[in-house]
């Protein structure tokens, strides 16, 4: 709290009532006086003054205010100071007929970066962020962290919208350059969303609330990348909040089916395995594709059920297609990242496996390359655990993420599928014929299978029969069928053909 200094003035000493005390650095200190009356005419008494040195008091209560106001780890405005900020802000755009924009945004594979490098890896993406995007704004604007990677811009004194449209896209721009943490380079994104004052809300939380949808629009896009709020993407927010309830009640009624897409061998032209897909039968839109509802159930948490139910629908098909006629054709089924963090995965499966009576060889489990890579020692402890039980384990999406041999030698996979945009426009000389022949190369190394994705042509396909790709799915073979067209087209003389 600081020195006090009790000192006694004699009557008859001339006495200021607003009396000076310096610190020993120069600083002037307050004082705070307490007066004691004394009898003038006494010549031993006279007036105590006690003073008392804040200095350091008043710099700690500094440092707290500092602490209450601004982030701890970037040093960035935290939610209190946005909100007070915007109050002046709204202030000076009504006073002037001006626009405010609110600019949230997350960084793209941000949990990979912790997961993967660790939590002082992140650290240093988020302070370098935040540095980077705080040097680059005008002194009117602000730059915040609200928590974990969600930063929020507040672009003020703006006269019209493609002034904040700049703004948004020098941000992706800031961010997508590399940033060296952990002695390598890092490379990540941003999805932003935005939301402008006065149309789209008067207070820092609607304009926050609506900048968060356009937010989210802009990650189901595929991320990096920015989305104006709308009352049409207000109305799809409105759609997917009703559509929780029918998506639960959709797994009670067994709405739910699966259908299944072939995995051809090039070099026979065979089927080996066929891919289980869910669909939706919704009783007023009828088939529902996975890309409409499979996102909101890994939010909601409800593909930990309708993973299971599809895991459990597909091994008792393939138990019965193969006791119908096709006993070499496996099944291969998706594992959700939060299927995968499940701790009863393992038990799961087996129970499964149990209960249909599906030899472990014929199941196959896909994972995707961005789940495959969190968690390091927890993901080979659980595939090594799956491939224990017999089952074979192929890797999702491949390309799309790290597609390092000094990661995938440490797994024990079996199959990478080459993911369905380097496929869909290959041909001589082009930059995705290089990566398809370069993952190619790579998987033959570790003697692993490789499945392309997306064909769609006989162009492609002779690609990659000449690049020695193993194995293709897509639509030149067939779309995702039915069970009974499924053994239909792959085996004509069943009984389900008769």
């Amino acid at each position: 709290m600081g020195r006090t200094v009790v000192s006694q003035v004699f009557a008859g000493t001339p006495f200021a009532s607003d009396l000076e005390m310096r610190h020993r650095d120069g600083n002037s200190i307050w004082t705070h006086q307490h007066v004691a009356l004394v009898d003038p005419h006494a010549p031993s008494q006279g007036v105590v003054v006690v003073v008392q040195d804040i200095t350091e008091r008043r710099g700690y209560e500094e440092k707290l205010r500092h602490l209450a106001q601004n982030d701890s780890l970037t040093g960035l405005p935290n939610r209190v100071l946005l909100q007070d900020r915007l109050v002046h802000a709204l202030t000076r755009a009504r006073r002037n007929n001006l626009l405010v924009g609110v600019l949230l945004f997350d960084l793209d594979r941000f949990k990979e970066i912790n997961d993967t490098l660790g939590h002082s890896a992140g650290d240093v993406v988020l302070k370098e962020v935040g540095a980077r995007v705080r040097q680059s704004l005008r002194d009117s604007d602000t730059v915040a962290r609200l928590g974990g990677d969600e930063f929020c811009i507040l672009v003020e004194d703006c006269d019209d919208r493609e002034k904040i449209a700049i703004t948004a896209a020098k941000l992706q721009e800031l961010i997508d350059d590399p940033i060296l943490a952990e002695g390598r380079e890092i490379f990540t994104g941003a999805s932003i969303g935005v939301a402008i004052y006065p149309d789209d809300g008067e207070t820092l939380d609607d304009l926050l609330k609506c900048a968060d949808i356009a937010m989210y629009a802009a990650k189901r896009d595929g991320g990096n990348s920015h989305r104006f709020f709308s009352k049409e993407l207000h109305a799809k927010t409105v759609d997917k909040i009703n559509m929780i309830p029918a998506l639960r009640r959709a797994i009670e009624n067994d709405e739910l089916v699966v259908h299944y897409q072939p995995q051809i061998e090039i070099r026979t032209g065979r089927p080996v395995c066929v891919e289980a897909v869910v669909r939706w039968r919704h009783p007023e839109f009828g088939l529902v594709q996975p890309l409409h509802f499979i996102h909101l159930a890994e939010e909601t948490g409800l593909i930990i059920s309708i993973g299971e139910w599809v895991l459990k629908t597909a091994c008792t098909d393939a138990k019965a297609w193969q006791q119908a006629g096709l006993p070499h054709l496996g099944v291969a089924v998706n594992l959700s990242a939060r299927q995968f963090r499940d701790t009863q995965l393992v038990d799961k499966v087996a129970a499964t496996l149990s209960t249909t009576g599906l030899n472990p060889l014929s199941l196959e489990l896909e994972i995707t390359e961005s789940v495959i890579m969190g968690q390091t020692d927890h993901t080979i402890d659980t595939l090594s655990k799956l491939v224990g039980l017999g089952v074979r384990i192929s890797i999702d999406d491949f390309g799309t993420g790290y597609s390092s041999l000094a990661y995938l030698k440490r797994f024990p996979v079996h199959k990478v599928k080459i993911d369905r945009t380097f496929v869909r426009d290959i041909h001589e000389g082009s930059e995705d014929a290089a990566i398809v022949e370069a993952i190619i190369r790579m998987a033959g190394a570790l003697d692993l299978g490789v499945v392309a994705e997306g064909v769609e042509t006989r162009e492609q396909l002779h690609f990659l029969s000449v690049l020695g790709c193993n194995e293709y799915q897509g639509y030149y073979y067939a779309r995702p069928l039915a069970l009974a067209e499924m053994v239909e087209l792959l085996n004509p003389v069943s009984p389900q053909s008769s």
